[in-house]
């Protein structure tokens, strides 16, 4: 119950300080950009993790974003997981090909370095495709929430 109140007290003080202060309030709101302009933000998005957050101004959020989705990247290729191609008879492989592609140019990077190959014999296979798969799907829920704030829905 205690953070309802202060989240409310919280609200209540920011208006205030709104009201007080107009040029204040003008400094903060953000324009909306067209729908062409939010399509290409989500483009580069996926192309480098973080990028579409920077292009928007969001420096902190870009950079922590950028950093952990290529850490985790990083870390699913050394711990020897597998970057699946789509095979439409396998629909799970298909499936997990598409979350890998998710994560954008780096998964094309490493296919084109060899990287990726997959040891099933490796006793870590198993949480490298988990680190590999889970980055690309963060990397799509990033992309998403380019699209909303590009739009000025956030």
């Amino acid at each position: 119950m205690s953070c309802w109140v202060i989240a409310i007290a919280s609200r209540r003080l920011k208006r205030k300080r709104f009201a007080a202060d107009p040029e204040l309030e003008l400094s903060i709101v953000s324009r909306a950009l067209d729908s062409r302009t939010a399509v290409m933000v989500c483009l580069v998005a996926w192309v480098v993790p973080g990028a579409g957050h920077l292009w928007l101004g969001r420096l902190s959020k870009g950079c922590i974003f950028f950093v952990a989705l290529s850490a985790m990247f990083s870390i699913g290729l050394m711990l020897e997981g597998e970057l699946f191609s789509i095979e439409p008879s396998q629909p799970l492989v298909a499936l997990a090909a598409l979350a890998d592609l998710g994560i954008g140019v780096p998964y094309f990077i490493a296919q084109m370095f060899g990287f990726g190959v997959g040891r099933v014999v490796a006793t870590t296979y198993e949480y490298g495709n988990s680190f590999l798969i889970v980055s690309g799907l963060l990397n799509m829920l990033v992309v998403l929430d380019v699209f909303d704030l590009a739009l000025d829905r956030k």
